[in-house]
């Protein structure tokens, strides 16, 4: 039964999240982070059940200039079709009956641990956004860096990568990441929601380690969810930020931002006279503390002779926010300082 102090809510966790009443404290949510994910995300249903199918252009076909009695070059473009696939995370919040009838307010315990499922999966969702990879973790779904993971002989997507210069194993990314239909998108199964799903399952019969039977209050918290990337060039990673680079001030930060910006496509859509044909997304760079901290002294940091576009406050939806030549900049807790080498 040793697991059930790991798995389940007890006495000795009513004791440390109650006052001396038994009322339900606030709880000081030191493991909360920072998941700006969802505040730009597009989000588009699946076509195709639980896989949503893009068709990308990959050829024009080709024509010649031509001479009078002389044939006309027959020619097509190509496409190609790119299925991505979603998973499903899940959690049940199980409290035995018993210990509810124990307590004080069971309902606000109830929802405390209910707080505590939301964050849980929230995390993982946007962790998985960047790192997961279908080839080792088949039941989750292809995060953005494993299919931006390769320079040398990455493909197409190897354009899209800006090298910072780190070769040991202590890097991090910043990301800008174009959300739109074209572009960049979470994807959730038909006739599903892109949130959250959570249900009450009422009172339980449930089995302890050893078979035997009691009753239990069950919550229930599901999310489906999933990434597509359609036209891969909207996208740009700045691999290899040697953190303790970074730290010791030895990293043109601005000068790779500056990089991501021209490889972005998004700068050169407004640009090109395309009559409606591709429609432009919303780009945004996603960087961890650090990044945001070391961009911060970048920006405070002014001499008389330099001539940085630095970081500029702007506001979105009633929020102060900073920007990068006109892009916001989001700061997230789901990238980490402990990458491998893009090569």
């Amino acid at each position: 039964m040793a697991t059930i102090g790991n798995s389940f809510i007890g006495l000795l966790d009513h004791f440390n999240r109650t006052d001396r009443l038994g009322n339900v404290g606030p709880i000081i949510e030191a493991l909360h982070q920072l998941n700006p994910l969802l505040l730009d995300a597009y989000m588009e249903e699946c076509n195709d059940g639980t896989s949503h199918e893009s068709i990308i252009r990959t050829g024009l076909g080709s024509g010649a200039w031509g001479r009078l009695y002389q044939g006309i070059v027959q020619s097509k473009s190509t496409t190609q079709k790119v299925k991505d696939t979603t998973g499903f995370i899940e959690r049940l919040s199980t409290i035995d009956t018993r210990y509810l009838d124990l307590v004080k307010d069971p309902a606000g315990e109830r929802m405390s641990e209910g707080a505590a499922a939301l964050e849980w999966i929230t995390q993982q969702v946007q962790s998985s956004f960047f790192y997961a990879d279908t080839a080792t973790t088949p039941e989750q779904f292809m995060g953005v860096a494993a299919r931006y993971n390769a320079i040398s002989a990455g493909g197409a997507a190897a354009a899209q990568i800006v090298d910072g210069g780190g070769t040991g194993s202590n890097n991090t990314s910043i990301w800008a990441i174009t959300w739109g239909k074209g572009q960049t998108r979470l994807i959730y199964p038909e006739g599903s929601t892109g949130g959250i799903e959570r249900k009450d399952m009422g009172t339980q019969r449930v089995l302890d380690d050893n078979g035997l039977p009691y009753y239990a209050k069950e919550e229930y918290f599901k999310q489906s969810i999933g990434v597509s990337v359609g036209d891969w060039r909207y996208n740009v990673r700045i691999a290899n930020i040697d953190i303790n680079a970074v730290r010791a001030g030895t990293v043109d930060l601005y000068g790779l931002m500056r990089q991501a910006v021209y490889k972005n496509q998004n700068r050169r859509n407004a640009k090109i006279q395309n009559d409606g044909m591709v429609q432009g997304g919303k780009t945004v760079f996603y960087m961890n503390r650090d990044m945001m901290q070391a961009l911060d002294a970048l920006a405070t940091n002014r001499g008389s002779t330099d001539n940085f576009v630095r970081l500029t406050p702007d506001e979105v939806a009633g929020q102060e926010v900073n920007t990068y030549r006109g892009h916001v900049i989001r700061e997230t807790d789901a990238l980490i300082n402990a990458e491998s080498r893009v090569v």
